[in-house]
């Protein structure tokens, strides 16, 4: 039913934020306003494409799918049309109107000033219509979906309202005229917009037309218009690459690595796939599936195809493209399909093989990589066990051998072990600095034992799961009791438990609530104590991550270890006072605590026995 007049409706507020925005502050790269425009085009083609498979009857008997492009000088417009799948009253204002997603106040949090990079930023966050008023001073658009009778015009000056009406309209599609601002005139000239279609649009599955004479009577392909991922890797160049990863991701960037094949044999499929040079802001967001466009026999099939890539590479990005899989294949299909499980572990092996190459060959930028997406690496083992030695390979810490923040592989490691040494040591904290300067690694240090840092938080999954490596165990230095072997002690010195029992009884008996033993440490040498886990317990630091993550945790009690060579622990031996002997005892496990990167559950306690002991101390000096 067709309305009778035509509505006038107010921009959400985001919107005319993102308006503002367009029309007053991004002149620097304003050519992209048809990149993103040819995008959705394309978009909307794919789109009839695939709903084609169930009902043939929305073509309606039109000719091939494509984009079409004119300018026209007299009127001052340039115009964008397409015969895709086309929109609904309903949908325009959906589509034109609103923005549904928070990818709109991600887009405006992440703008930087630059005004050429802030540009590149609009396609990634799906706001590329509006970029239409960098140039436009009037934006119309005609649209009819495929299976509608009437069409809708929308139209605004970006100014914060909008009209939109139904129209008779016998074409499917959608048509969007540009009337140009008198300082973008530049855009009517037809070799200006043929520049900027081979620059980001060349290679857009669909053919982009323009009129190949001044009538406008005959049209002209100005793209490529084929699918780059089957082409072979000899006719194509680094540029070929780029531009269609820019084009893919709308990432300003060139990627840091790629990837083609294709796949030939029982099953057939080829895969493009590229490493980003750069982290997403929602890398972390482990629901979210940036990267893999499912193709049928080139076919747009689907976008975020996460049954095609594991969640521990979800930085990459690409394309598939099966000349197996039907075409009426859904996500509920993928999901316990066993050709999608092959695709699967050949695109992972294909991506693993890329990065060992990479590290292999090209350090410095393996390097730019591990900084961008090595925590996201780690968490393979844990997800992929079938892969777990490969992914261990490519693995990269820091450690007390490379104190200025260089990292090492575990090859690294094993290659210069000492003669003697049995594990790969480790120590895990809430951050580097904390873990860099822990007690543990007191006699590590000692013995020139290279101890690996782990201080981000997947670190404890990941040793959870990464057990050994290169038949060497992986072995936390803050769990259970050290061997003598291990730093170096002496035989003799294993008596020190006796020697030193009854100030062990001692600390024992006064911190009994808090700890569930007291004894003789081999890892301390500069420190007065330290707290040790069980072995096979849950570490300290994995138990505040979880408390932090909301979990239940059990409570479990550390062991406190002395050094008995420490002068606070010395005196703390003399003592005979019970309440002083309370206090210095509860400032030994406080103090070995902080150290841990741990959280005091009396901070104020804690400062009344310090500043006790402080006093104490100065009266002691005076009288001496």
């Amino acid at each position: 039913m067709a309305k009778a007049n035509a509505e006038t409706r107010q921009f959400e507020a985001e919107v005319q934020q993102i308006l503002q925005l367009m029309i007053h502050s991004l002149y620097s790269n304003r050519e992209i306003f048809l990149r993103e425009l040819i995008s959705n085009a394309s978009d909307a083609c794919d789109r009839l494409h695939f709903a084609t498979l169930k009902d043939e009857t929305l073509l309606q008997g039109e000719g091939d799918l494509a984009i079409r492009i004119s300018a026209d000088k007299e009127a001052g417009t340039v115009t964008v049309s397409d015969n895709g799948i086309g929109m609904s009253y309903q949908e325009v204002i959906d589509n034109l109107g609103t923005i549904a997603s928070s990818g709109t106040k991600r887009f405006l949090e992440s703008l930087s000033g630059d005004e050429r990079k802030d540009a590149d930023l609009i396609g990634q966050f799906g706001v590329g219509f509006y970029s239409s008023f960098i140039v436009a001073e009037q934006v119309t658009v005609e649209t009819r979906r495929a299976d509608e009778d009437k069409g809708v015009r929308w139209q605004s000056d970006g100014s914060g309202e909008f009209t939109i009406e139904e129209i008779e309209r016998s074409e499917r599609g959608t048509t969007i005229t540009l009337k140009l601002r008198d300082d973008a005139e530049e855009f009517q000239a037809p070799e200006r917009l043929r520049h900027i279609i081979r620059r980001y649009s060349d290679h857009i599955g669909r053919p982009i037309l323009m009129p190949s004479d001044e009538e406008g009577q005959d049209w002209e392909k100005v793209n490529e218009a084929a699918a780059l991922w089957t082409r072979s890797k000899e006719e194509l160049e680094d540029k070929d690459y780029e531009g269609f990863y820019q084009h893919l991701t709308h990432d300003p960037e060139e990627p840091l690595d790629w990837t083609h094949n294709h796949v030939e044999g029982r099953q057939s499929y080829s895969l493009l796939m590229y490493i980003p040079r750069r982290a997403p802001f929602d890398l972390w967001d482990r629901e979210r599936r940036r990267g893999i466009r499912l193709y049928v026999r080139r076919v747009f099939i689907m976008d975020e195809a996460e049954q095609l890539m594991p969640g521990w590479l979800r930085f990459v990005r690409g394309v598939v493209d099966s000349a197996d899989l039907p075409l009426n294949v859904s996500r509920e299909i993928l999901q316990d399909n066993r050709l999608v499980r092959s695709i699967r572990a050949g695109a992972v092996k294909k991506v693993l093989g890329l990065l060992e190459d990479m590290a292999r060959n090209r350090p410095d930028d393996y390097a730019h990589f591990w900084e961008q997406f090595g925590k996201v690496l780690k968490e393979g083992p844990a997800e992929d066990p079938d892969n777990t030695d490969r992914i261990a390979k490519l693995l990269r810490f820091s450690s007390t051998r490379e104190p200025d923040g260089e990292t090492v592989s575990l090859q690294d490691y094993v290659d210069r072990m000492k003669p003697d040494q049995k594990a790969i040591y480790y120590v895990t904290a809430d951050n580097h600095e904390t873990a860099l300067n822990s007690p543990h690694l007191e006699a590590f240090r000692k013995q020139n034992v290279e101890v690996l840092l782990l201080s981000d938080r997947v670190d404890e999954w990941l040793v959870a799961n990464l057990t050994e490596f290169d038949g060497k165990p992986l072995r936390s230095v803050t769990h259970g009791e050290l061997e003598a072997d291990e730093v170096g002690d002496s035989k003799d010195d294993e008596a020190k438990d006796e020697r030193h029992k009854p100030l062990l009884d001692k600390l024992k008996g006064q911190l009994e609530d808090q700890v569930s033993d007291v004894r003789v440490s081999r890892r301390l040498v500069d420190s007065p104590a330290c707290l040790v886990a069980e072995q096979g317990g849950l570490s300290l630091n994995l138990q505040r991550l979880l408390k932090e993550a909301g979990q239940t945790v059990p409570e479990l009690r550390p062991i406190l270890e002395v050094n008995p060579d420490h002068p606070l622990v010395r005196q703390l031996s003399e003592l005979e006072d019970e309440a002083r002997l309370g206090d210095w005892s509860q400032l030994l496990f406080d103090q070995a605590l902080l150290a841990e990167g741990g959280q005091l559950a009396d901070p104020a306690g804690f400062v009344r026995r310090l500043n006790a002991m402080l006093t104490g101390q100065s009266r002691q000096s005076e009288q001496a």
